[in-house]
């Protein structure tokens, strides 16, 4: 085992290693719950829902920490299931298996951009204080993330957002959590983020907010696996109603977009809080972290679990000491166990996580020293990502906004020379995939 993971030479072990897979297990289990209910918008019925969840993402996540050694874990993206299950359906005629061919196809795209090599080339002609800047706006967003779900921030028609209500039972558990994983980390107290999130669970049910299991075990169900060429009542496959519908069509470039710029801003957070990010901000195994989440993203539409994309949460699992990709498997044998046992995964809430998110928020701050601000070209794209990410609530439209920001001002300070071919490229796709979205 340490000859294949390489954990001494990272400076881990295999007890840290399993401690930050159960730690971004934890920080990913709402998505168990949260997945299925997303895709019964699609038409999705709920336990092949959750059996492909689990399932999906348990099998890219070990193939994550097995091909790319890394402390990174994949499931579900939250966003695009959204997509899936209140748009591409409709658009489909209410056809889940064709708004899953649509994942299927997209993930294939962008596969096959891996293997020629382009996907990596864009992640190369981005400016180091873009790629600084990338992490800092992950950072704000997770931060952002977790507050929100434990009720600490809240919707606010006049303001946007405000800060929730301190008699809220889950606001309490969310500041309990936070409060747990800030004093854990400053007093060096080794799994500070799980003892955070376990400390919030208790708390939960101390102020009577804890949900008890509806059950021990779950059935498992595969009749969604295969949904692209599966058909519904109509009789035909749904991947057939996608390349007879341009709509569709337009909608697995947007995906594309979406997918191709989500997983290289959470490489770039993921590979801060792990220690595999080199100093000019490069991600190191980025192609086999970018072969294994593309591959996921189709087998996410092929097992009717929307796409599987690596998880920013996997940040918090790398905060907790995770170095290798013993960290993953460990999180992708916690998800495959989790199928037949879903009730039980349920106890952890999401105000229970938040002071993990808030946690690698405040450590991924670092990077932001690292932009050169004084540089309007560097330093003015940059607080347009570092901004526009969580403002968003968008990792690849920040990214994008600062993309088509850095080639503005290029244009506009006669600095274009500076700018590489692959940028101008980026950014033009990002304003395409703007207007027809």
């Amino acid at each position: 085992m340490e000859t294949f993971f390489k954990m001494a030479k990272r400076g881990s072990s295999t007890s840290q290693e399993v401690r930050a897979g159960v730690t971004t297990f934890l920080a990913m289990a709402y998505i168990i719950a949260v997945n299925p209910i997303m895709l019964a918008a699609a038409g999705v019925p709920t336990v092949p829902a959750v059996t492909s969840t689990c399932i999906g993402a348990g099998i890219m996540t070990i193939a994550m920490g097995l091909f790319a050694n890394r402390p990174l874990a994949c499931a579900s993206g939250m966003g695009i299931n959204a997509v899936v299950g209140y748009t591409l359906a409709n658009v489909a005629g209410g056809d889940w298996h064709a708004a899953m061919a649509v994942i299927f196809l997209e993930g294939i795209v962008i596969l096959a951009l891996v293997l020629c090599g382009l996907r990596e080339a864009v992640m190369d002609a981005i400016p180091a204080s873009l790629r600084h800047a990338i992490a800092v706006g992950l950072g704000l967003f997770i931060a952002f993330i977790g507050l929100k779900d434990g009720g600490v921030i809240v919707a606010n028609q006049s303001t946007f957002i405000t800060m929730g209500s301190v008699r809220d039972p889950n606001f309490l558990v969310a500041i309990i959590s936070t409060v747990a994983t800030i004093i854990l980390y400053a007093k060096h107290v080794k799994g500070d983020v799980l003892w955070g999130i376990l400390i919030g669970v208790a708390a939960s049910y101390l102020l009577g907010v804890g949900v008890m299991p509806a059950g021990v075990v779950s059935p498992l169900d595969f009749s969604s696996f295969g949904a692209p060429f599966q058909a519904d009542a109509s009789g035909v496959a749904g991947i057939v109603k996608v390349f007879g519908n341009p709509t569709l069509l337009v909608f697995v470039f947007s995906l594309m977009m979406s997918d191709f710029f989500d997983t290289m801003g959470t490489s770039v957070a993921v590979a801060k809080q792990g220690e595999f990010l080199t100093d000019d901000g490069k991600v190191e195994n980025i192609n086999e972290i970018l072969i294994v989440d593309s591959a996921a993203a189709a087998m996410g539409g092929l097992m009717g679990a929307s796409s599987i994309t690596t998880f920013v949460e996997s940040a918090s699992g790398a905060a907790d000491g995770g170095r290798t990709g013993l960290a993953s498997v460990t999180t992708g044998i916690l998800f495959i166990v989790a199928a037949f046992f879903a009730p039980l995964i349920a106890v952890v809430s999401s105000a229970a996580t938040c002071g993990a998110l808030v946690m690698v928020g405040y450590l991924m701050m670092t990077d932001v020293s690292e932009i050169e601000w004084t540089d309007p070209l560097q330093g003015f794209s940059s607080f347009m990502t570092v901004a526009c990410i969580p403002l968003t609530y968008s990792i690849s439209t920040g990214i994008g906004l600062g993309f088509i920001t850095y080639v503005l001002v290029a244009l506009a300070t006669g600095r274009t020379k500076e700018v590489k071919p692959l940028m101008w490229v980026a950014a033009v796709a990002f304003l395409i995939s703007f207007l027809v979205a």
